[in-house]
């Protein structure tokens, strides 16, 4: 018997249950494997990364109901949150929850009052004090905290138009209350002068250098300028310095603070060059310190072509500096200086890449003061190495009339092409060779100024700088340099102007006879003279020995791969380079430029240290090995 057909109406109905049906068989949660990038990009997805919450925020947002509340009412939802918080019913997460929401807020349009809230809430879950526990550092919001809490530090203190940051006392409004800021202005004095014009430098992007050197931590990384302090002889920070400081903003007791809405802070202001953590709950944190884009915004801007290409030129340019020695930072008792000397047309801007590398090292930090030594590189080289004597002994004489402190008694000079010959004459007693070489009368025979017999014994009768204790020869020209004696050299040299006092010394000595010096007829007495092999210089010292009691070591660059002991650098021949008599030598396969080189860079670090050891175990002051404990600020508050 044969059925009537279904109506079409109700067969697409049944179709319709049986899907249904059949679909709610299988479940809507699913899997997917994917990639390890695919996953770090999930756990580290928040607001800093990719301007979205986090799923930890996001988790919170859900179990309060607040989700679709805080992407349409925004400011609602962040109040909601901390009155639950305020009422006892939250906790951490719920704090975390409000830092991220607030930052975001912030760089969408809450601006200023949400980027110090942000902070707030950041700086109470880190440190929440009482009987809470902090959160565990494998807890991924233990650095994003951190974080949000700098970067909202640098943002919520910014200045009026946005170019810096305002250190100082004042009252800011928060979404919830208000925050009342303290300082003490006392803490701007830095090594005798004040800083000042703080610049978020986390935010730069650094060309020029090719490592980027951060010291993680809590606080807002800044760049601070100084004005001029009292200087002393022979020695001064460099005027257009830039030093790393950290700002932190310490809120005591911060999660009831914060729930009442009045909330009162401490702004401190901590250089790097004196302090490398806080105590925080009692217990040591470190500071975020930005070294690398510090320097590099120093440096940015500096006219350097001028400076060394003038500097070889005109021989007065840096005569009304007053001091040739630098540094930059104050002068720090117990830590051995490091005086780097630069070479030819060049300048202390050409030491940064080895400056950078090495103050990233916690044992050479905290160990040793870097100082720079700048000169004219056209003037005669005997004149310049007696600058640099001079400063060095007046330095001494002024940072430490009493003899003190012995780590000032134990100087590395390190000199780069011509600056190792001013390097090498800081550490010899020529006697009378060099006047000899130069003179076939004793100085009170000759007819000459006083001015000018003072100036030419003092630059000939040279002795050992008594706190030079080790010198670092790199591509100098010990037996000359071969670029130095070709034409093109010869006429460059040519247009050199001697200053004045240098004039007229050549003059008086134009105008003496052949029986009085081997000068007589001489055209030129600049370091390019002084430079090309087999001059009077460059013979006479490469047969004075090194002082007793003062360690040399040489790094010599040799291009290519061929032998080294016939191979040069561009402008230095090894057999030039190679003196006997020192420690050690390192042969580096490079250029002249090769204090760049990260080869060159790490055989100054082991010798810088090999020098500590040394000079530590003769004072019977030696400390564990390692890099030692971090500087700790005694501030507690």
């Amino acid at each position: 018997m044969r059925h009537p057909p279904l109506p079409r109406g109700f067969a697409v109905a049944v179709l319709l249950v049986w899907t249904l049906l059949a679909g709610g068989c299988a479940t809507a949660v699913s899997v997917e494997r994917v990639d390890h990038g695919t996953v770090h990009q999930q756990l580290t997805h928040n607001v800093l990364s990719a301007h979205a919450l986090s799923d930890p925020t996001h988790n919170v947002l859900r179990r309060w109901s607040l989700t679709d509340r805080f992407l349409t009412q925004p400011e609602n939802a962040m109040a909601d949150l901390r009155a639950l918080v305020t009422q006892g019913h939250g906790g951490a997460d719920e704090i975390f929850a409000l830092a991220e929401m607030s930052f975001l807020h912030a760089e969408e349009r809450g601006g200023p009052p949400y980027y110090l809230a942000s902070a707030l809430y950041a700086y109470a879950f880190l440190f929440p004090g009482g009987l809470d526990q902090p959160p565990s550092p494998y807890d991924p919001r233990f650095r994003l905290a951190t974080d949000l809490y700098n970067r909202s530090l640098t943002s919520g203190l910014a200045t009026e138009d946005r170019t810096g940051i305002a250190i100082r006392e004042a009252r800011h409004p928060l979404p919830f209350g208000e925050l009342d800021v303290a300082f003490d202005s006392r803490e701007l004095v830095w090594g005798g002068r004040q800083l000042t014009g703080f610049f978020p430098v986390a935010e730069l992007q650094v060309h020029g250098l090719d490592a980027r050197y951060r010291q993680p931590g809590i606080g807002a990384p800044l760049a601070a300028g100084t004005t001029q302090g009292t200087l002393a002889k022979g020695f001064q920070v460099a005027p257009r310095v830039k030093t790393p400081v950290t700002a932190l903003l310490r809120i005591p007791d911060p999660r009831r603070q914060i729930m009442g809405g009045q909330v009162r802070a401490q702004l401190e202001l901590y250089p790097a060059s004196e302090t490398e953590a806080v105590l925080i709950d009692r217990q040591p944190v470190p500071l975020e310190v930005e070294h690398t884009a510090t320097l590099a915004y120093m440096l940015d801007g500096m006219p350097v072509w001028e400076f060394e290409f003038g500097g070889f030129l005109r021989g007065g340019l840096l005569d009304k500096m007053p001091s040739r020695l630098v540094a930059l930072e104050p002068y720090r008792s117990g830590r051995i200086p490091v005086v780097f000397v630069h070479g030819t047309a060049s300048s202390p801007v050409r030491w940064a890449e080895m400056l950078n590398d090495l103050r990233s090292d916690p044992r050479i930090r905290d160990r040793f003061q870097f100082w720079f030594f700048s000169y004219e590189t056209g003037n005669p080289v005997p004149y310049s190495a007696l600058l640099l004597r001079d400063a060095l002994q007046e330095a001494v004489s002024t940072l430490d009339p009493s003899g003190r402190d012995p780590a000032l008694h134990e100087m590395v000079v390190i000199g780069h092409s011509q600056g190792g010959l001013l390097t090498k004459l800081t550490a010899v007693d020529t006697g009378a060779r060099l006047w000899n070489a130069a003179f076939r009368k004793p100085p009170d025979q000759l007819q000459l100024d006083p001015e000018t017999r003072d100036l030419l014994t003092r630059a000939l009768f040279i002795k050992p700088v008594p706190s030079v204790k080790r010198l670092v020869f790199i591509a100098t020209p010990h037996g000359g340099s071969y670029v130095a004696g070709n034409r093109i050299s010869q006429f460059v040299a040519s247009l050199v102007r001697l200053p004045g006092r240098l004039l007229r010394v050549s003059s008086e000595i134009g105008k003496l006879d052949d029986a009085s010096t081997t000068l007589a007829g001489q055209t030129g007495f600049g370091s390019v003279h002084a430079m090309t092999p087999g001059s009077l210089l460059v013979q006479t010292l490469a047969r004075t020995p090194i002082a007793a009691g003062v360690k040399a070591h040489s790094i010599i660059a040799v291009r290519g791969d061929g032998p080294v002991e016939t191979g040069d650098d561009g402008v230095v021949e090894y057999k030039s380079a190679h003196i006997d008599g020192v420690e050690s030598e390192y042969i580096v396969r490079s250029g002249h430029s090769t204090q760049s080189d990260p080869r060159t860079i790490e055989e100054v670090r082991r010798i810088l240290l090999l020098h500590w050891d040394e000079s530590c175990t003769k004072r019977n002051e030696c400390g564990p090995p390692g890099a030692g404990a971090p500087r700790v600020a005694s501030r507690t508050r």
